[in-house]
């Protein structure tokens, strides 16, 4: 991706549905045995994998634009494709709803970004107490429930840690067991509650999801639904970043507020102004002077560690010295080297990030190392002077709907090419296209 800094943004972001949310509400359908319609789906290199591992377990799938339709009625084949699991993560939580349908389950351990250890022992933990038999060996991780009735039992579990994942295995698990599921230290994310709401609207019996205890009530049965993903927070929250470090009049929507308290706290401190214009959409305008302010990322409420790498380069170009603290990931301060590739004054020990502010990037070729290091990358192309020319977009592309076309639409200049364009474009770097 080639982008010509520099230039200020303005108009309309429409807002996709949340990638987070859309890939566990897929594997929540194979709960129910008959149509489920989901709308609002983003169009993701992550949401076609999700399909394709649908489809291996003998699922129905179906894509209209944003609408998904998948029928789980006949479906039977409980092991589900190595290929496909270890290339995303959010798979494995299918083998909640696997074991709760068919009592057995062959699930490869999961794959996705390298931004640190993500193991599953919670999803494993929560299982077991639900009565079911689970083992690892040779990177499967295999579970079945003994008995003649082949149907998980209701447990009381409590979380090591809010586990976003766990949470939702655990969760979809627990609407087919008998008896009651009380999770304790629960994950309190959007996409849990999107999660159970969209169980409950297939007759699912959830409360509590968005605090730290869920309880589930399990049932026979699910039925069909017709159900809206939320829109995506971090992709929101990643415009408004574009827009405060751009200088620009953006209106984003549809948005939940509610669901970016933390980041839109953060860009008020910053001095960005951004106002909420009815329930569903948020403006932002251009700040007289961007300041320094510091990071700790925390589990929902607090501030998302998906929003961390586009914060630090908004923090790049604000005035003084910023800090950020990454406590969720050990391992996602890797975009602080190709952010000084740019011109940024940025010093990591540990999981600590110093940024001391400069007047002004300048465009060089970086390369993003996983999803939210090369959006950060392109908030940082979009000020920056000059060219900068950005590898690693199949990160991009698995959370974020055709970003630079959004990002055309608003006034940026951006393209993609091929790695051989790029080459012959090197010669010439200062010269924006038409």
């Amino acid at each position: 991706m080639q982008i010509w800094g520099g230039h200020p943004l303005q108009g309309h972001v429409k807002i996709s549905g949340a990638k987070n949310s859309a890939l566990v509400l897929m594997a929540g359908a194979l709960l129910c045995s008959e149509d489920c319609r989901i709308r609002n789906v983003p169009m993701l290199a992550d949401v076609e994998r999700m399909s394709q591992v649908l489809l291996a377990l003998g699922v129905g799938v179906k894509r209209d634009g944003e609408v998904l339709d998948i029928n789980a009625k006949d479906f039977a084949t409980s092991k589900a494709p190595y290929e496909l699991v270890t290339q995303l993560r959010a798979s494995f939580f299918a083998i909640g709803s696997i074991l709760a349908r068919l009592g057995v389950a062959q699930m490869p351990l999961p794959g996705g970004c390298a931004i640190g250890a993500r193991p599953v022992d919670l999803h494993v933990r929560g299982l077991q107490a639900m009565g079911a038999e689970v083992q690892i060996e040779h990177g499967i991780c295999n579970a079945y429930v003994p008995g003649s009735n082949r149907r998980l039992k209701g447990a009381k579990i409590y979380l090591d840690s809010p586990s976003v994942g766990a949470t939702e295995t655990l969760m979809m698990a627990a609407t087919l067991a008998d008896g009651e599921t009380l999770i304790e230290n629960a994950a309190r994310e959007p996409e849990v509650v999107d999660l159970a709401n969209f169980c409950k609207s297939m007759g699912a019996k959830i409360q509590g999801a968005g605090t730290s205890t869920i309880t589930i009530v399990g049932v026979e049965k699910l039925h069909s639904t017709d159900y809206t993903v939320i829109p995506d927070r971090i992709e929101a929250g990643t415009f408004l970043t574009a827009g405060a470090i751009t200088r620009s009049d953006l209106l984003l929507s549809p948005v939940v507020p509610e669901h970016l308290l933390p980041v839109i706290a953060k860009l008020r401190e910053m001095g960005v102004p951004i106002i909420e214009e009815g329930t569903n959409s948020l403006r932002i305008k251009p700040a007289d002077a961007l300041k320094a302010a510091d990071i700790e990322t925390l589990p929902h409420p607090g501030f998302p560690t998906d929003m961390q790498a586009p914060f630090m380069s908004l923090m790049a170009v604000a005035d003084g010295d910023s800090l950020i603290n990454e406590t969720v990931f050990e391992n996602r301060l890797r975009h602080a080297s190709e952010l000084n590739r740019l011109g940024a004054d940025i010093r990591v020990k540990g999981n600590i990030a110093f940024i001391r502010g400069v007047p002004v990037l300048s465009g060089a070729p970086v390369i993003g190392s996983d999803l939210r290091a090369a959006a950060a990358l392109v908030v940082a192309g979009l000020a920056a002077s000059g060219l900068t020319t950005i590898k690693g977009l199949q990160f991009l592309d698995r959370g974020y709907d055709r970003l630079d076309l959004k990002l055309l639409s608003v006034g940026a200049k951006i393209k993609r090419v091929s790695e051989a364009e790029t080459e012959a474009d090197e010669t010439a770097p200062y010269l924006a296209p038409k």
